[in-house]
Parts: C-alpha cells; structure tokens; sequence
C-alpha cells in the first residue's frame, strides 16, 4: 500500500489519541504504519498489553526439539516503545463504552480517537480431556514440556492433531502442527530414536491443510507417508485421555500428544457492544473495520474478516489487515473517508528443521515449492529480521 491519498497531515490537531490493543505482529504492524504517516509525531499512541514483550512464535516450532530457547526469541520492547514514541499501559482490556471511544481496562478507561484491536484470540478447549491430556504447543509452557517429554523418551506412541471451530471454519491455525510434526520426526531420526516411535497425524478434517491448496495437502501427505508417519483423518474427536485419543472413527495410542485447537475470540470482545461472528470474533468489513462503528478496527486473530473460504489466521495476514487498518484510521482522521483495503494473501514455509516447504495462495493462483533448504534459512531469516526490527 502506498501513502495515504491526499495526505495533509492531522491538520494542526495534536494530541489526537489512538489506542492500540496487543503488542504482537498486528500491533507492530500498526505503529510503523502509523508512524510513517505521522510525520510530526500528532498522534499520541498508547498500547494496552499485559507486557512489553514481543514474542516471535512462528520460532515455537523449534523449541520441543532444542532448536530454539525461549530467550531466543523473544525480547523486551521497551527500547522499541521509546524509540516510536508509544506510551505503554500495562493491563488487559475488560471491555469498551462509547461505541470505542473508551477503552475500559484493568489499569482503568483509556479515552480514544481511533482504536485498533490486535489482541489476538483464544484457542477451544472444551473437548473433554484436552486440558489435561494434550500440550497445546503453541503455548510456550507446552511447548517446552514436549522438549523435556521427548528428552526422557526412549521409544512410544507421538500424536500430533489439529481441529477447527464448528462456528467458524477459518477460525484454524493448524500449518504449525505439520512443522511441530516434522521437526521432532527428524529429531528422532538425528538421534537414532526414529524406529522406536509410531508417529500419528489425526484430524477431523478428511483433508487436512486444505486452505494451502489441494497440491499442498498432495504434499503433506506424501511427505508424511515417506516419514512413515500414520494419518487418522477425518474422524470427529470424542476426548482425549492420558494414553490416546478417542474418535468416532477409533482410537489413536499417544503417550505424548500435541494438538492445536479451533480458536475463538476472547471473552471481553462480548463486552463491547461490538458485532461479533458466529465464532465469537470482532466482525470487520473488508477495511478491517469493526461492523457498525467509527474508527474502531482489527487485525489478527481477534477478527473475523471477509475473503475467499480459504483465507488464514495467520502472521502474515495480521500485518496486512493492520496496515489497512492503520492507513485507515489516518485518513479518517484527517477527514477522509477510510478505502484502503487489505488483500487476502496465504504465504508460508512448512519448516522440517532440514528443509522448508513453500506454500502461497492469491485470489487468482498459488504456488507449492518441494523441500528445499534454502526455505528453511529463509523462514531463519524472517526470524532474525523481525527480533532485529522491534529490538
């Protein structure tokens, strides 16, 4: 996107007050987008986190098999905050009044010209045992109990899954279980613990990976059989138990399982008075403006955005829809109406810790690469670069 048509600057107004929910890649997004229009710094920014950390999870994938250290990926933004002129508020957001122009907070309200929702959602937990019996992985704390699990094994049955949102089909994030997957396969395979374990991929979806494209989910598949990788697929998941998980298609043995629920929206987005969707997200048009409102927008995880059937919740697409949002905002309050509007892009590498798959759709095509090693120094590369950026 380029600069803001018509760009006058705020008009001799100071001050002006915008409000941004999140301190992760929506909420970064937002403020360098902000920043480069705000050349005389009017805008007074104000981020609404529980901490002043940022937190490269695409890197989680590495963690279980010793690839990454939390440490490593992870940062204070403090410096960054100083440097872009962002006051920072540290709270969770209870709820809005106002139609947004309040934020309310547990640190109290926070008054708003335009606000910007980049919170992120909550994953579903209510299948009957999973809190229990399953690592979320995408969970740092989970992440780091698969490492020290595999650490003590010596040989047994690895399950790995995802499932989505019955409410909400978009509303998944399963590409990361196919990397979780591939990297402690190899894991045991540079160890020489691999034909002591039975790996398992189980879904309820019959063809998981689906919104990559069907050549991906043709590759995922065959890279998984030439792994020697079990599939369960298309089978509605009953509960989960400390030895396996029971489906309406039968059981799958695990002694460790890594699974990645459908999400949902967090449980303060119901105390705004916003517009919500059937799977409990902030409603947005194709602006990443919130439905029925003035100056209110999201990005990330916490919407539920319009596009194609195959669109993602996604990094990548968090940073697009905040760039909308954020030239949004700035042409509003400049006068102006808001038509910047994001495109619904799916970019990804599936990291097997030796090689990284290329996967992308558009609109009109998309493009599968093989394995290759240079995609897995690049998703490196992507890591480094944004720990440098926000450092």
């Amino acid at each position: 996107m380029g600069q803001p048509h018509g760009y006058l600057g705020l008009k001799g107004n100071e001050n002006v007050k915008v409000t941004i929910v999140g301190a992760n890649f929506a909420a970064l997004a937002a403020i360098d987008r902000l920043r480069r229009w705000d050349l005389g710094r009017n805008l007074q920014l104000t981020v609404v986190a529980p901490k002043a950390e940022f937190f490269y999870q695409p890197s989680l994938i590495w963690i279980p098999t010793g690839g990454r250290t939390p440490e490593q990926i992870h940062l204070s933004l403090a410096s960054y905050f100083e440097r872009m002129g962002v006051d920072f508020v540290q709270a969770r957001a209870t709820g809005a009044e106002n139609g947004g122009r309040t934020l309310l907070t547990t640190a109290g309200k926070i008054d708003n010209d335009a606000l910007l929702i980049a919170s992120g959602g909550e994953y579903l937990t209510k299948a009957p045992g999973v809190k229990q019996n399953a690592l979320i992985p995408c969970h740092l704390t989970d992440a780091q109990r698969a490492r020290e699990f595999l650490s003590r094994m010596a040989g047994g049955n690895l399950a790995f899954g995802f499932s989505g949102n019955p409410d909400e089909p978009t509303a998944i994030r399963g590409g990361p279980m196919f990397e979780f997957m591939f990297c402690i396969e190899n894991l045991l395979r540079r160890s020489g613990r691999r034909k002591k374990f039975t790996l398992t991929f189980f879904s309820p979806m019959a063809e998981p990976g689906k919104r990559m494209g069907p050549a991906a989910v043709k590759g995922l598949l065959t890279t998984m059989e030439k792994k020697g990788i079990n599939t369960h697929l298309g089978h509605k998941i009953k509960g989960f138990t400390p030895d396996g998980i029971e489906t309406e298609g039968g059981r799958v043995a695990s002694d460790m399982t890594l699974f990645i629920p459908g999400m949902t929206g967090q449980p303060w987005f119901a105390k705004t008075g916003f517009p919500l969707s059937p799977g409990g997200f902030l409603k947005a048009d194709a602006q990443a403006r919130v439905e029925e409102t003035q100056r209110v927008y999201v990005a990330g995880d916490a919407g539920s955005f319009p596009g194609p059937e195959w669109r993602a919740k996604q990094a990548h697409m968090a940073e697009l829809q905040a760039c909308a949002a954020a030239d949004n905002i700035f042409l509003e309050l400049n006068g102006k109406p808001s038509r910047k509007k994001f495109r619904t892009e799916l970019i990804c590498i599936v990291d097997t810790e030796k090689t990284g798959i290329f996967v992308s759709r558009f609109e009109r095509f998309g493009l599968i690469l093989p394995p290759l090693y240079l995609m897995h120094q690049v998703k490196r590369g992507l890591e480094w670069w944004s720990l440098k950026k926000y450092a």
